[in-house]
């Protein structure tokens, strides 16, 4: 450090009588704004000092690192690889960055980061155990299979009192729940799309209950009636997501809000990164999550006031439902292949449709049939004294959420066509037309040379 510094840091630390002195003649005001000036002159001298900028840029690193760590760990919002990509790559960038003389701003910031990860780390450290299942009564949609189905059983081996809805009692799923369940379970018939259905399943709801309260309503029901480019997609696939995935969801919340409110209880809403990020021949699936996302982040905001908790759990690629079941999309492959209009089916292409039919089929054989991650989250939602507003439940969907929402839209958007849809076909309109370029090029070359 030169003379020069070591005077300013010997003036700032008062080893000058004089600077005493006058300090003691201050009033209490005057007091905090030399504090004020101290700090910043105090980091102006540490930039100045060519060996302290490093160790502060390493230590904002360091913080950001471990409070991405200590998120990841408090939250499990991301798998380990890709968070340990991202911090890593933050702290070789960030190492490339202290020889461009880095602002003060930037040092300011590293101790803003240090705060944040020690207030993450004592938040973590003392998160108080989960509340007691015992005793508290949720009511489930969508039991027949998938998340529902493994969130029922749970839930019923924890403790709770479960009210599980079905399509139909005589069906698998629902002699599955029986069976592996104990009495406390309550099995109900309930399609979400008929008023009717769900008044009824709100008034036995009641009845069994008593004067006990209801905990939670979990929002699982939902559908993916179509795969297909959103041209190709019919009208009644979008009005079916629309039907179940929306108005379904959002009568079963309208018509239990009431008991929810009175218990001062939890909503959790099974959705879809889907319904935040365009992905590609997801798109009736996709609006109907959206406005279910909009809708409950929407609730959230109202019903914090009535001290009703509202949580959405978003999962990465899972074996549920009728993804897996082969047969079922083949049937949808046929009726869209009989229902398109002729001129449309000529400008895509028959062999367009089956990839994509193919390409779905081939990415839900891959999904994981571990159910538990979403359970894990389900369950933090429910009985967590301070649940969090989103829980990302599956590798990779922290990741994306984060290329999503701080990379530029072109790097997003090849992410999501290059992880999700690798398609090898055009449309045929579109080879058709490349390929008459391509001739015309050709001529045009052999034109010249000839020439």
């Amino acid at each position: 450090m030169t003379e020069r510094q070591q005077r300013e840091t010997d003036h700032l630390f008062g080893t000058h009588s004089k600077s005493n002195s006058r300090a003691h003649t201050h009033s209490h005001t005057h007091t905090h704004s030399h504090t004020l000036c101290t700090l910043c002159t105090f980091v102006s001298v540490l930039m100045m000092d060519t060996y302290s900028l490093p160790f502060w840029i390493y230590l904002l690193v360091l913080a950001f690192f471990l409070g991405g760590a200590m998120k990841k760990i408090q939250t499990f919002h991301m798998s380990s690889i890709p968070s340990l990509v991202a911090w890593l790559g933050a702290t070789v960038l960030l190492d490339r960055l202290w020889t461009l003389c880095l602002p003060t701003t930037l040092l300011l910031m590293g101790l803003l980061g240090l705060s944040f990860c020690l207030c993450t780390f004592l938040r973590t450290s003392m998160t108080p155990s989960l509340l007691p299942a015992h005793g508290k009564a949720v009511f489930i949609t969508g039991c027949d299979s998938g998340f529902g189905k493994a969130t029922a059983q749970h839930l019923d081996a924890l403790g709770f009192e479960v009210f599980a809805t079905v399509l139909d009692l005589s069906g698998v799923g629902a002699l599955d729940l029986q069976r592996t369940c104990s009495p406390r379970l309550t099995l109900l018939q309930v399609d979400i799309t008929q008023p009717q259905q769900v008044q009824q399943a709100l008034l036995d709801t009641k009845a069994k209950l008593g004067m006990n309260g209801l905990w939670a309503l979990v929002n699982n029901a939902g559908v993916c009636v179509n795969f297909g480019d959103a041209e190709l997609s019919l009208m009644s696939n979008y009005r079916g997501c629309m039907e179940v995935n929306f108005f379904g969801t959002l009568s079963i919340t309208k018509s239990f809000l009431p008991l929810l409110r009175h218990s001062r209880g939890r909503i959790v809403t099974i959705s879809s990164p889907a319904g935040d990020q365009p992905f590609p021949c997801l798109a009736a699936y996709g609006a109907s999550k959206a406005a279910l996302n909009l809708f409950i982040n929407t609730l959230r905001h109202e019903l914090r006031p009535w001290g009703v908790y509202v949580s959405t759990i978003l999962p990465s690629s899972y074996k549920t439902g009728q993804s897996s079941n082969q047969s079922y999309w083949e049937q949808q492959h046929q009726q869209l292949l009989q229902s398109l209009p002729m001129t449309l089916l000529e400008d895509y292409g028959e062999d367009y449709v089956t990839e994509t039919k193919e390409l779905f089929q081939n990415f839900a054989s891959q999904a994981n049939p571990d159910l538990s991650p979403v359970v894990h989250a389900i369950v933090q939602a429910l009985l967590s004294p301070q649940p969090q507003s989103h829980y990302f439940a599956g590798p990779g969907v922290g990741l994306m959420y984060f290329l999503y929402s701080y990379c530029p839209f072109s790097l997003n958007n090849r992410f999501l066509q290059k992880i999700f849809m690798k398609k090898k076909l055009m449309p045929r309109a579109l080879r058709e037309h490349s390929g008459s370029d391509l001739d015309l090029s050709l001529n045009n070359n052999n034109e010249e040379k000839l020439k």
